[in-house]
């Protein structure tokens, strides 16, 4: 075996977790794969006899890249008010595609993590995802170590204000809670709805550029609002590792449903109404492009 070929096998040992740290940082399966290609093309050309800690020299190019394009992103911006919405990763339900988004972040995580800074966002990802020592953060984003720990403790607030909760990791018993939740739907019960609803449930409706993202929060608030759509068909989908569901209304995409379950109770809904997300969605498990 050659030095390429040796440095190629050591590279895809760490491929799968540097993909990862990368869709943290970015939100975009596409673009976190360019960053992890970024790395190979660094690497193939740097002399690897001086690298004594190869995982920890991917993990810095990898991330000086996402930072670098976080920071793009934000002056490319041409509204500083609007979001970046995080690309799904989306997969049509299954033992093989379960083990596909095992390591999966939850959508309503990414869309928290779409509002930190760039530095907030590494200092936290790194950090509080991966264990990164400050020190390496440091070194990164061009700060002391004190000023990071204050960036990752700024992000980690962030956060927890965000009221994102530790979502159920057993998709068995997630699927339970939400088909309670799809019976109760179907024939308007109520009663049925606020008990499978956790009381501080917030239902959060994604419509894309078109308009201003809609918020419900509340047991009653959103019950009121869960009904199945007229002329409408459910798909059940993996949405970032976590049930969901894929609405078509007359046999044209809808909407995407993406269901938070904490403590046997849907402690969140993200509904994308958001018509090229959809459509993309659609393209992914129907094989059907709108």
């Amino acid at each position: 075996m050659d030095e390429t070929e040796w440095l190629a096998e050591r590279f895809e040992r760490e491929r799968t977790r540097l993909r990862a740290v990368a869709y943290r940082m970015l939100g975009s399966v596409t673009e976190a794969d360019d960053a992890v290609q970024d790395a190979w093309l660094r690497l193939s050309r740097a002399d690897s006899g001086q690298i004594e800690n190869l995982g920890g020299w991917l993990t810095t190019v990898v991330a000086r890249e996402c930072l670098h394009q976080l920071r793009s992103r934000r002056h490319r911006r041409e509204d500083p008010l609007a979001e970046h919405r995080p690309e799904l990763v989306v997969a049509d339900e299954g033992p093989e595609q379960e083990a596909l988004l095992a390591d999966s972040v939850g959508l309503a995580l990414l869309v928290v993590l779409e509002r930190l800074t760039p530095g907030e966002r590494l200092a936290f990802v790194l950090h509080d995802m991966f264990d990164v020592p400050f020190g390496e953060i440091a070194d990164i984003v061009g700060r002391t170590p004190a000023a990071t720990r204050q960036l990752a403790s700024r992000a980690r607030r962030r956060v927890h204000g965000a009221g994102v909760p530790p979502a159920e990791p057993d998709l068995a018993r997630q699927r339970k809670v939400v088909e309670a939740f799809y019976a109760a739907a179907r024939t308007a019960d109520f009663d049925a709805l606020v008990r499978v609803l956790d009381p501080e449930v917030v239902l959060r409706t994604d419509f894309g550029g078109a308009r201003p993202s809609s918020v419900v929060h509340g047991a009653s608030a959103v019950a009121a609002q869960a009904r199945a759509p007229r002329g409408g068909r459910l798909r059940p989908i993996l949405v970032n590792g976590a049930v969901g569901a894929l609405i078509t209304r007359d046999g044209r995409p809808h909407s995407v449903m993406v269901f938070t379950v904490a403590n046997d109770r849907i402690a969140r809904i993200d509904v994308i109404r958001d018509a090229d997300r959809v459509g993309g969605v659609a393209a992914t498990v129907l094989g059907q492009v709108e």
